[in-house]
């Protein structure tokens, strides 16, 4: 006979439940043997004084999982299962190490390049063009999605990049993806594993350790007023160039057009050299009109240019986008020919109708407005604080710009005054790719102003004064 305790009170397990637990340890601990045969659902209900419902739906959960089998019209026997040779490693107690810290952020101003504004997002709008995406492409939503994205999506995005970007693409030619990172994954692994390639310093540090995570071979270039320097570029002869032309990051810097017209023909000075453009915040410029892509240039076809929404939408979103020259296009077929787009096709339809409504394009030019005047009044407000203690590297673009401070503090001392003080910022030295002096009387700091609101730019400014004089 089996018995054991059955909480039966309102606030207990549901008894199906117990019932389960209890036969299975009572089975794990080997103490009825091997093919012995279960009581009865009407005897075991029975002893335990629960109904036979409650015995059925545990007896099925314990043949579901494998613990017992069954023998029609004989019953339900005890399988035949191994004991564990696993030694015992799992400690109560969770490593503190892997433990996330959580930051209370209600006091906190953010000076970080990362975030956007979120008070100016067109939320009504966006939930329309969601709307719209559930209404006609119902079909769509129900099926997985081309392994390079909707075709309908990247038809709306190649008209987009052609008009504001000077892109030249067919629709086939890009592949959407759920972020610039997963894009790039992409691209490398169609690489053979000896690829050099060159990335710019300072630079996108998450992209110099993700490349480096691929076991492949990253050269860090210095830049030069222009930006890459091509001296060192020559002598590092990569396969592949990263670069950011538009609004070079972190400083800010826009590549001029003499600077592109060697970049291009550097490379197609050798076989199988390929630029990635990173257009990083080109979306964004106060004084002149959009600066056309180095892929517009590009006649030979070795121009990757890449491009994201999480700048002009919310970070959040992780929709970006690359476009493949054709050669490249067929190797990525071949590769990822079985491949499932991981992208949220239900956002990206939805994407489709806010550039194809033109609430995309009211929202940029919204947001440019807006981002400009809360540029020219931190700018002012930094430059009235600092005097002749600061200098801006004023480049009217993008969401962040570079400031340079005359300090005699170290990167560490301000990295912990900046946490003390509350004040989310970024230094120089999280960029840099080659270790460099922790003390230096140039303090240079990413000062992004896009999360940052009016009412706060006054109080960051005295924080960040503190944190760089006191």
């Amino acid at each position: 006979m089996i018995y054991f305790h059955i909480d039966k009170q309102g606030n207990a397990k549901y008894i199906y439940k117990q019932i389960y637990e209890n036969l299975k340890k009572i089975i794990l601990e080997h103490r009825i043997p091997k093919g012995e045969k279960l009581p009865s659902k009407r005897e075991l209900a029975a002893d335990l004084g629960v109904s036979i419902n409650s015995v059925t739906n545990a007896y099925e959960q314990l043949l579901a999982e494998g613990y017992i089998y069954t023998i029609e019209r004989k019953g339900y026997y005890i399988e035949d299962i191994t004991d564990f040779d696993q030694q015992t490693n799992r400690t109560t107690k969770f490593p503190s190490e892997l433990r996330e810290s959580y930051t209370d952020e209600a006091d906190w101003i953010s000076l970080s390049h990362i975030t956007t504004d979120i008070s100016m997002f067109p939320f009504h709008e966006w939930l329309k063009s969601q709307q719209q995406a559930i209404q006609y492409h119902q079909k769509e939503l129900a099926q997985i999605s081309h392994p390079q994205g909707p075709f309908t999506v990247r038809k709306t995005i190649s008209n987009m990049i052609a008009f504001t970007r000077g892109v030249i693409c067919e629709p086939e030619q890009i592949v959407i993806g759920s972020g610039t990172q997963p894009l790039i994954n992409q691209l490398m692994d169609l690489q053979p594993k000896n690829s050099k390639v060159a990335v710019e310093n300072p630079g996108y540090s998450r992209l110099y350790r993700q490349l480096i995570s691929k076991g492949l071979d990253v050269i860090p270039i210095s830049l030069d007023y222009h930006g890459i320097d091509m001296e060192e570029l020559e002598h590092a002869d990569p396969d592949f160039l990263f670069i950011t032309p538009s609004h070079q990051f972190p400083t800010g810097k826009i590549m001029p057009i003499s600077r592109r017209i060697e970049l291009l023909n550097w490379s197609t000075a050798e076989e199988d050299r390929y630029i990635v453009e990173d257009d990083y915040d080109s979306e964004f410029k106060y004084d002149t009109d959009n600066i056309p892509s180095l892929q517009s240039l590009d006649r030979s076809q070795r121009v990757i240019y890449t491009g994201t929404f999480s700048k002009t939408l919310l970070p959040s979103f992780r929709i970006s986008y690359m476009v493949l020259p054709p050669n490249l296009l067929k190797l990525y077929r071949e590769h990822y020919l079985d491949w499932i787009h991981g992208s949220n096709s239900l956002q990206l339809f939805a994407l489709h109708y806010f550039i194809k409504n033109g609430e995309y394009k009211k929202h940029i030019r919204r947001m440019n407005k807006h981002y400009e005047e809360k540029r020219k009044k931190l700018v002012t407000k930094l430059q009235d604080r600092f005097k002749n203690k600061i200098n801006i590297q004023d480049i009217p673009a993008g969401l962040h710009f570079l400031a340079h401070f005359h300090s005699a503090k170290s990167y560490h001392d301000i990295r912990r005054a900046a946490k003390q003080e509350k004040l989310e910022l970024y230094t120089i030295q999280r960029f840099l790719l080659k270790e460099v002096d922790d003390i230096s009387e140039d303090i240079q700091i990413v000062i992004g102003f896009a999360n940052i609101k009016d009412d706060e730019i006054d109080e960051a400014v005295e924080r960040l004064y503190r944190i760089i004089h006191l």
